[in-house]
């Protein structure tokens, strides 16, 4: 049975939502969809342009699961110019700031780093406003920008985005980091403890059911049927480096048993695409990202998933997709440093291989164990993999706990809390 709606509203930032299927977008929806059905008002301001693809366009107003979407306009122009997504940035930033200040029924603001930096806006209507906000982070900059190159470290943007950030973690009355690496990394910043807690995105178990291969019409789409599939599928970006991968993929280019399946958007598509064009590559495919209702098949069309973590972006990122491979019983190939989310799931328990950035031999011998294992020692430990999900990661727990807190410590407390002070200590 519902709660009684109460007058205030939860108000969240988030350039993506469903039906875009980026990941940000989705986990966003299940959490506000949850809450709508346990009766708390939420409206969302989102694009309404794909995040990805701008060219897919979505209604401006509109009700999703009883939660209410209101989509503006010319705040999402993609990512393949960084001028023009700095300015639809820009332009969502402004109308989130308008209907935050404007908002009669304003019970609480929840937002996630879609845009960059938009904790700004939320931070600063938390004091105006009065009202308590929570900061899924979902990744960390300025950091993550150091890391990429992209900013000096000691240089003004990183001074002042670093200043920016700290004005939002002290604001702020709930932090929601990913995993430990990341609550560290944030409490660095100052003492945070008593505010953060740890949550990892959960799978999207209800669309996630394995398909056999023998079942699956995207392997049969695709001419997948005979070959052992290896796919990396999701966003595809510096952070989550492929550069090992598809050299792994050159020196295979000549054994038929072998496709290399790249799935999704993101910035570095193009170095997949070039690497297939330079190197005459027959055994790799590149596709977009697949609808929400096709994520089944196309997951479970792979034998091995991969999962990319780039040297240094411990803590700042947090590479989801590891979540829906395991929930589809595959085994997962990771390439990235040693200490991480990835790697305590693969030191914790056999699901899979972990191979360095750079370590092309490393890579090659992975995948030759992958080549001439039996099929039943690979299905072996994607079972394995889908029972830790089952048992610690599925998503109806996951989600529970996100919004038993957000309506702990933002919708039931009875007077807004500043900067999150004496807000009880959870480790999560």
């Amino acid at each position: 049975m519902k709660r009684k709606r109460p007058g205030k509203t939860l108000l969240v930032f988030s350039q993506p939502f469903v039906p875009d299927p980026a990941s940000v977008g989705q986990h966003i929806a299940d959490a506000t969809m949850e809450l709508a059905r346990r009766g708390r008002r939420v409206v969302v301001i989102a694009s309404d342009r794909g995040y990805d693809d701008p060219t897919k366009r979505y209604p401006r107003r509109e009700n999703i699961g009883g939660v209410e979407i209101k989509r503006v306009p010319f705040t999402s122009f993609g990512k393949s110019r960084g001028y023009l997504r700095a300015l639809g940035a820009l332009v969502f930033m402004v109308r989130c700031l308008a209907d935050g200040l404007f908002r009669r029924d304003l019970g609480a603001i929840l937002f996630l780093t879609s845009p960059p930096f938009i904790g700004a806006v939320a931070a600063l209507l938390g004091k105006v406003r009065r009202c308590p906000i929570a900061y899924w982070t979902m990744d960390i900059n300025p950091d993550q920008l150091i890391v990429l190159g992209k900013i000096r470290p000691h240089g003004i943007a990183a001074k002042v985005l670093g200043a920016v950030n700290d004005f939002v973690l002290r604001e702020a009355t709930l932090v929601v980091a990913l995993d430990r690496f990341m609550r560290e990394r944030l409490n660095q910043r100052g003492n945070f403890s008593a505010k953060t807690i740890v949550i990892p995105p959960w799978p999207h178990e209800d669309s996630l059911e394995p398909v056999p291969a023998a079942d699956n019409p995207f392997r049969a789409r695709h001419g997948l049927q005979d070959k052992i599939v290896i796919m990396y599928s999701g966003n595809h970006s510096p952070s989550n480096p492929l550069t090992t991968l598809l050299d792994a993929a050159v020196y295979y280019k000549k054994d038929p048993r072998l496709e290399f399946v790249f799935v999704g958007s993101g910035t570095g598509k193009k170095q997949v695409e070039d690497y297939m064009a330079e190197h005459s590559l027959r055994n790799v495919l590149s596709l977009p990202y697949q609808p929400l209702r096709e994520l089944r098949f196309s997951l479970s069309a792979a034998d091995v998933h991969v999962v990319s973590l780039g040297n240094g972006m411990t803590g700042i990122i947090h590479p989801c997709k590891i979540y829906g491979a395991m929930s589809v019983a595959r085994p997962i190939l990771y390439f990235g440093p040693p200490s991480s989310h990835i790697a305590d799931l693969l030191q914790a328990h056999d699901i899979g291989w972990q191979v360095p950035h750079g370590d092309i031999t490393g890579a090659i011998k992975a995948i030759d164990t992958i080549r001439t294992a039996s099929r039943e020692s690979l299905e072996k430990k994607g079972r394995a993999a889908q029972q830790v999900i089952r048992q610690s990661l599925d998503q109806t727990r996951l989600r529970n706990q996100f919004c038993d807190e957000i309506e702990r410590r933002l919708l039931d407390s009875p007077v807004p809390v500043p900067g999150g002070v004496n807000t009880p200590n959870f480790a999560g």
